[in-house]
């Protein structure tokens, strides 16, 4: 049953919910920034990867999930139906996409609503389950990504305030969201790096020898 906002109703099985947010991998739309130096195909390649190494990496999570389509909903793809409830982001910005795919996850009755995003390829589900633990003696847990923003966003209770006001992209988006959290205990992980540019993926062997060297 769809709701008023688009986003259809969760299966709730478990406390816990993994939303997954993606791209739909399309040639030009994929990876842009770094499409200008590796050309689109490659990059939609790369991201391709990057796709099924995030559903390699969720499906050991002990945890109920939920993959969020930029666009359009894929039936036959990837993403396991029996395993991944599928929807559509839904919003003006990534910041209110992001709140309703949350709002949508405590609305149905999960405690513990966490989000990554699908372009990583150092993320592992060691880090995902700790997440889900520090949120027993957190508020927030946050994954810190080196160019200023985050790669996982973790919550027991619904804060509005860290989906609005944002300049989605640019470096100051943990800062600003770290701001809105002053009052509340946040956990930081460990740094991690997305993959948006060349520069990313040349200390991976695994991407530049599969992807870049070999062309």
């Amino acid at each position: 049953m769809s709701k008023k906002d688009g986003s259809m109703k969760l299966e709730v099985r478990s406390k816990n919910l993994l939303l997954i947010f993606t791209r739909n991998p399309e040639l030009g739309k994929a990876k842009t920034r770094l499409a200008k130096t590796v050309g689109d195909e490659t990059a939609l390649e790369i991201y391709k990867f990057l796709l099924e190494r995030t559903r390699d990496i969720s499906l050991k999570v002990n945890a109920d999930k939920a993959v969020y389509y930029s666009v359009k909903i894929r039936e036959n793809d990837i993403w396991n139906p029996d395993i991944y409830q599928k929807h559509q982001q839904f919003g003006e910005d990534l910041g209110i996409r992001m709140l309703n795919a949350f709002k949508n996850g405590f609305d149905a009755g999960y405690k513990k609503v966490m989000i990554i995003g699908s372009d990583l390829y150092d993320l592992s589900e060691k880090n995902i389950e700790k997440a889900f633990v520090e949120l027993d003696q957190n508020d927030v847990v946050i994954g810190p990504a080196e160019d200023g923003g985050y790669y996982l966003l973790g919550m027991n209770y619904l804060q509005e305030n860290v989906f609005k006001n944002k300049d989605w992209g640019t470096e100051t988006v943990r800062k600003d969201t770290l701001n809105d959290l002053s009052d509340k205990k946040v956990k930081l992980l460990e740094f991690k790096n997305d993959i948006d540019v060349y520069e990313d993926i040349v200390n991976i062997p695994e991407i530049m020898t599969t992807f870049i060297e070999n062309k």
